[in-house]
């Protein structure tokens, strides 16, 4: 996808994006950052929290929940099904519906949101009605195969709307899940697995889930599943995830806090290794499930030192100089692969990173936009098919486009709390998942100009 392509895509901006944007410099530091902060919820819990209390008996009572793109399109599609979502700041009141749509025809729009495409399609086949999915130009092209399989295998009517038969927009007909035993890969997205685990408390008999190959990151979903059972649902599964089962019992509403987002906190910390200062996230503990906290075992093999153990959040200090020499697996945090990449030339020896070919499919290839910016800022780089090997250098500033991808543009800010010259077209992007992340970084003592 070209700079030109992703720059427009845009339809998926909210009301609580950061608006009217179009470039943002960021100045470089003259010294250590020093700085203490909280990090907004977390978009993985507060889109699988919003559709399990949309299906729920009861009302619940979600607190820290993320005010951005994703949460909104999210919120907005269940007002469009019939439920009622009420916002104020960020608690969110979600009146359940008890796996029963109110409104059971329409046109639903999922905007950017991947979680919000793959759970709420899940979520609406376990219900009854007809329904037009889709999402924002990107989110269309991202796939949904696998899922669309395992949803027509449980009983499902899936039917494209365009030539592309394993993407977005669908038209859903659905009389219910009738439950058994299915067979799912994980190796592409563990969201389709997620999906298929939310609605399985509404389907007409117990679902077995059965994984035959690998998942790609495991980690999200025991955070998937360790929320079914905060609900009230009846699951069991092997640590290793091979076999889950569900019982169909329905969930339950309930108050829930929405955990801080470990992704979020990871780009801050890199500030912290980057310029040998200290950052420390208060509200978020190294014992989350959220698979992005273990980016500070990367940084402290790095040379940075990690307090993880105060009892006030994690604190990242950076060294003098940042330790190359690595191969790294990326694959069970790959949404840090490029936080690790654009940190690479700034270290003393290459940097292999591995085992990430699943996020060419994310936002934007993640993949060939690492090596496309890192070449821009005169970096030498080599592309492999799921990984990226970058030796140390000398960052050149320049004008990069952010792909209209949230994680591009806050990875690449990174670079210019270093470098002098770094731009960055469409910051707004950021707004998917973090539209107060440029005022967090001028909380850290950073000056950015957004125009």
């Amino acid at each position: 996808m070209s700079a030109n392509e992703a720059n427009a895509d845009l339809q998926a901006r909210s009301p609580w994006a950061l608006r009217d944007v179009t470039c943002a410099t960021i100045h470089p530091v003259d010294g250590p950052v020093d700085a203490s902060l909280v990090v907004p919820g977390s978009k993985s819990f507060t889109n699988r929290a919003l559709i399990v209390a949309a299906l729920a008996s009861g009302t619940s009572r979600l607190s820290g929940l993320l005010r951005s793109d994703d949460a909104y399109w999210c919120i907005e599609a269940l007002r469009t099904l019939g439920v009622q979502v009420d916002v104020v700041g960020d608690e969110v009141t979600v009146h359940g519906i008890g796996g029963s749509w109110p409104n059971q025809a329409g046109r639903v729009y999922t905007g950017a949101g991947g979680t919000t495409a793959r759970f709420l399609t899940s979520a609406l086949a376990a219900g009854c009605g007809e329904w037009f999915i889709e999402g924002s130009k990107r989110m269309n092209e991202r796939p949904m195969g696998v899922l669309f399989e395992t949803l027509r295998d449980l009983g499902a009517t899936i039917r494209p709307a365009t030539e592309r038969m394993d993407t977005l927009p669908i038209t859903l007909s659905t009389q219910g899940l009738r439950g058994g035993r299915v067979q799912m890969s994980g190796a592409v997205s563990s969201q389709f697995i997620s999906g298929v685990l939310i609605a399985a408390p509404y389907a007409k008999a117990p679902l077995t889930i059965e994984i035959t190959d690998t998942i790609v990151q495991h980690a999200y979903v025991h955070i998937t599943l360790d929320m079914m059972r905060a609900f009230g649902a009846n699951v069991t599964a092997d640590e290793q995830l091979h076999e889950m089962a569900v019982t169909p019992t329905g969930y339950q509403g309930r108050d829930y806090e929405i955990e801080a987002d470990a992704s979020t906190a990871c780009y801050f910390w890199a500030i912290a290794a980057l310029t040998g200062g200290r950052v420390r996230v208060r509200n978020l503990a190294y014992q989350t499930r959220q698979p992005d906290v273990h980016f500070v075992d990367v940084l402290r093999d790095m040379g940075c030192t990690v307090d993880t153990d105060g009892g006030q959040g994690i604190e990242v200090r950076g060294p003098a100089k940042l330790r190359g020499g690595m191969n790294v697996s990326m694959k069970e945090m790959s949404d840090q692969t490029l936080t690790l990449a654009f940190l690479a030339p700034f270290a003393d020896a290459p940097i292999v990173i591995t085992d990430v070919g699943h996020i060419r499919h994310h936002e934007s290839d993640r993949l060939a936009v690492i090596c496309e910016t890192l070449r821009r800022l005169s970096i030498t780089v080599e592309e492999r098919p799921d990984g990226v090997t970058i030796h140390p250098g000398v960052p050149k500033g320049t004008r990069l486009s952010s792909y209209d991808d949230h994680r591009v543009a806050m990875a690449q800010s990174i670079i210019g709390v270093r470098v002098p010259g770094v731009e960055i077209d469409d910051p707004g992007c950021v707004s998917k998942t973090c539209p107060m992340f440029f005022e967090k970084l001028r909380e850290m003592g950073i000056d950015v100009t957004l125009i």
